[in-house]
C-alpha cells in the first residue's frame, strides 16, 4: 500500500529524530497493543472534541480524495471499499458531480425543438393533389390530412360512410310507408 508523501515525511523525520524505532506506531519503543486505546489517547492529547473514531479519519479520506478528483476506482482500492460503494456515500464530494447537469440548465442544443414528435415523419409527395370531400354545407370540406389526422385512415373513412350510407338507405326504405 503506497504512503501518502506527507505521511512519509513525518514517519521519516520521526525515525531521524528517534521517536520510533522499529514500528511504524509505537510507545515507548514498543509496539501499540490496542488501536483502539492508542487512538482514543491521541485523540484526548490532541484536545479534539466529540466523538472521533478511526472511522472518522477514513470518512475524512475518502472526502478529501473526491473532492482532489481522484479516480473513483484507484480512490475506492487504496481505501479497500468498493467503487459502488464510494460512488454512493462519497460521489457527491466528486468535482464531476452534478456539473453537466448545472451547467445544462437554460440551455438546449441547437436546432432541437422544445417538443419532440414520437411518431415516425410521414413522406408526403407534393405532386400528388389530396382528395377533398365535401362533408356538408359552403366551406365544409377536408382533406384526407385531417381524417388520418384524427385518427381515422382516409380510406377506411370512405368504406365506413358508404356502408352507412348503404345502412340508411335501407332502414329508410324499410320504414317508408
Amino acid at each position: 500500500m503506497p504512503i501518502p508523501p506527507r505521511l512519509l515525511a513525518h514517519l521519516r523525520r520521526w525515525q531521524a529524530r528517534g521517536i520510533v524505532r522499529h514500528h511504524v506506531v509505537e510507545w515507548n519503543g514498543e509496539p501499540i497493543t490496542s488501536v483502539k486505546t492508542a487512538f482514543n489517547s491521541a485523540v484526548a492529547q490532541a484536545g479534539l472534541d466529540g466523538k472521533v473514531t478511526p472511522h472518522t479519519l477514513r470518512h475524512t479520506a475518502a472526502t478529501w480524495l473526491m473532492q482532489a478528483g481522484v479516480d473513483k476506482w484507484e480512490a475506492a482500492g487504496f481505501l479497500g471499499m468498493t467503487v459502488e460503494l464510494l460512488d454512493r456515500v462519497y460521489g457527491h464530494h466528486h468535482p464531476q458531480h452534478s456539473r453537466q447537469a448545472a451547467q445544462s440548465i437554460g440551455y438546449r442544443r441547437q436546432n432541437e425543438a422544445l417538443a419532440v414528435s414520437l411518431a415516425q415523419p410521414k413522406q408526403i409527395d407534393s405532386n400528388v393533389p389530396q382528395p377533398v370531400e365535401i362533408i356538408g354545407g359552403p366551406g365544409r370540406t377536408r382533406t384526407c390530412n385531417q381524417t388520418v389526422m384524427s385518427g381515422v385512415d382516409w380510406q377506411d373513412a370512405r368504406e365506413i360512410r358508404a356502408f352507412l350510407r348503404v345502412v340508411a338507405s335501407d332502414c329508410h326504405a324499410s320504414f317508408t310507408p
